[in-house]
């Protein structure tokens, strides 16, 4: 491995979301933050060198999609997914959820559903509900430690729906969804001419032998009723840099949304996000192979650590994204109790699980994509702690 994931940076002070908000979000700041979605890690060093010959520029003035930027989006998908799309499908955003934000306003009217599939990404609900759409549930179904589709409800379910959020790899539980599941959310929606937007932002971080498939290569028909939402922010550690983009291939679906955008002022570029993108995918490659590696490594783990001292923690293991799914069911604590007990005795600040529906109540989401030497630290501060409370 030619890069050091080891090394732990200091980002206190740094106005980052996950380490300088805890007293407001935890209420206290001693605990060790492994909630948010981003990373411990610095983005490989392509990209530091293309911010720093962008800021060398001095100017820093209004940007465009150029050439550069959607034949770097193009190349990924191709070589990444085996996904040929056509450039004129790209169209930039600040972020997935503005961008889903944007598509509910475009693609449904107040009252209409839109269909989630929970546990799930929390604001997916807060957008669908902010707009006075309705919140049409799916919920996923776990057997044998591995979450599922419930297809006989997702039929009956797509008659009330409008709109399908399909999140892809799955947040927070981890799945990646195969062929033949995404094969069968496609022909229901059709059927019920339910409009697919998949929201495919972990779409790069897929463990072997898992694979992500691009929801709108499955088949042309496919394509023409759906929406990708896509990032490289979640790979390459850039979420401050608002590099989101949607790719639409049928035109009429695309100026909807173009309309859309430019209404709400969600249609400008950042200038060094751009740079940014161009120089994680053209020459990024390299350090997310290493970066898969190591977070796989963290899952060995973590996933050793939790049988070996904490057995009444199940662990899911993801099949995609940084993001675990942990069931603390057996330590028979309320969701209040669950949330108290990790803040104020583990001193952990993870995702709360019933932020994420009630089918997450008894369930966390812990980060693991930071040092080794983090995750032990957080998961020996959760032993320690159920231990003391076993004596209790």
């Amino acid at each position: 491995m030619s890069y050091d994931f080891d090394q732990v940076i200091d980002r206190w002070n740094t106005a980052a979301s996950k380490w300088d908000s805890l007293a407001s979000r935890f209420g206290r700041t001693d605990v060790l933050p492994m909630w948010v979605a981003d990373m411990d890690f610095p983005s490989p060093s392509a990209v530091q060198e293309a911010l720093m010959r962008r800021v060398q520029h001095g100017v820093y003035g209004y940007t465009i999609k150029s050439q550069a930027y959607v034949d770097s989006i193009v190349s990924w998908m191709q070589r990444r997914h085996k996904w040929t799309i056509a450039p004129e499908a790209i169209v930039p955003a600040p972020g997935v959820v503005p961008a889903l934000s944007v598509i509910v306003q475009a693609f449904t009217e107040p009252g209409e559903g839109v269909l989630i599939q929970p546990p799930v990404y929390h604001p997916f609900k807060r957008t669908i509900a902010s707009w006075n759409r309705t919140v049409i549930e799916n919920p996923l179904v776990e057997r044998n430690g591995r979450y599922e589709i419930n297809f006989a409800d997702l039929e009956e379910k797509a008659r009330q729906a409008k709109i399908m959020f399909l999140c892809s790899p799955h947040n927070p539980v981890g799945r990646v969804w195969t062929e033949d599941e995404l094969r069968r959310v496609g022909e229901i929606c059709l059927r019920h001419d339910v409009l697919v937007v998949a929201d495919e932002i972990h779409a790069d971080l897929v463990f072997a032998p898992h694979r992500h498939i691009p929801f709108a290569s499955l088949d042309p028909s496919f394509a023409a009723r759906s929406i990708t939402c896509a990032a490289p922010s979640k790979t390459f550690n850039l979420a401050g840099l608002n590099t989101a983009y949607i790719i639409a291939e049928d035109g009429d679906l695309r100026r909807k949304y173009q309309t859309a955008s430019a209404r709400a002022a969600m249609a400008e570029l950042n200038v060094f996000g751009v740079e940014a993108m161009i120089a994680a995918y053209n020459h990024g490659e390299n350090w997310l192979d290493d970066l898969l590696h190591y977070l796989a490594g963290n899952l060995d783990f973590m996933e050793s650590f939790l049988q070996q001292n904490v057995p009444e923690v199940r662990m899911f293991r993801p099949e995609g994204t940084y993001l675990v799914w942990l069931d603390f069911r057996a330590l028979g604590l309320s969701p209040k109790e669950l949330d108290q007990f990790l803040i104020e005795e583990a001193r952990l600040g993870l995702n709360e699980g019933h932020l994420f529906g009630r089918e997450g109540e008894g369930f966390q989401r812990m980060n693991i994509a930071c040092p080794r030497a983090l995750l032990e630290q957080g998961l020996q501060q959760l032993a320690g702690a159920i231990k003391a409370r076993r004596k209790g």
